[in-house]
């Protein structure tokens, strides 16, 4: 029975450096655990210089305007590749990887940009309004419900018509329900 791969976990990878180091490529490992190839390299590389301690999740890597423009460049001008970029700097990968396509598209000033976190402002319930209507704005808000209440009838009228149509078309009479 195919065996479902899990995400890998931080106490697998030091199984996959042992096995590196006795010799297995690093594209071997990659297809026969299932774990990303450019991931791999930068672990392995870490490991190699800080032993376990190059394995376990680092904290989360904040960089600056000028250090992202720094790895850009160097990327753009000595074709860096990710997985190096990451070892020589810090950041991931894919970090790097989305900071090289916001330049590609719009240049520098687009890594000065910070998107706001969280929901956008806008979303969720609608709030009360604080004073109450006028008879004339209660009416015409009724009237305006009414009206796509009576839309939506009719629309549903319609299509069970059309099935019924269909229905009889083929010789089958319509459900009771």
């Amino acid at each position: 029975m195919f065996k479902k791969r899990r995400k890998n976990h931080r106490l697998n990878y030091l199984h996959y450096m042992h096995l590196l180091e006795d010799g297995m490529s690093v594209n071997a490992v990659s297809v026969k655990y299932g774990v990303d190839n450019k991931q791999l390299k930068v672990l392995w590389h870490r490991y190699q210089e800080s032993g376990i301690a190059g394995l376990k999740k680092r904290e989360n890597f904040h960089a600056s305007l000028a250090l992202k423009k720094r790895i850009v460049l160097d990327i753009e001008e000595n074709h860096l590749p990710l997985h190096a970029a990451s070892i020589k700097y810090g950041p991931s990968p894919d970090r790097i990887k989305v900071w090289l396509r916001i330049y590609r598209a719009e240049g520098l000033t687009g890594l000065e940009a910070i998107k706001k976190r969280g929901r956008p402002p806008g979303m969720g319930r609608p709030k009360k309004n604080s004073k109450p209507l006028t008879e004339l704005e209660r009416l015409r808000k009724e009237v305006q419900e009414l009206r796509t209440e009576n839309a939506l009838l009719k629309k549903v009228r319609a299509l069970v018509e059309e099935r019924n149509a269909r229905l009889r078309e083929i010789g089958h009479g319509p459900s009771k329900n």
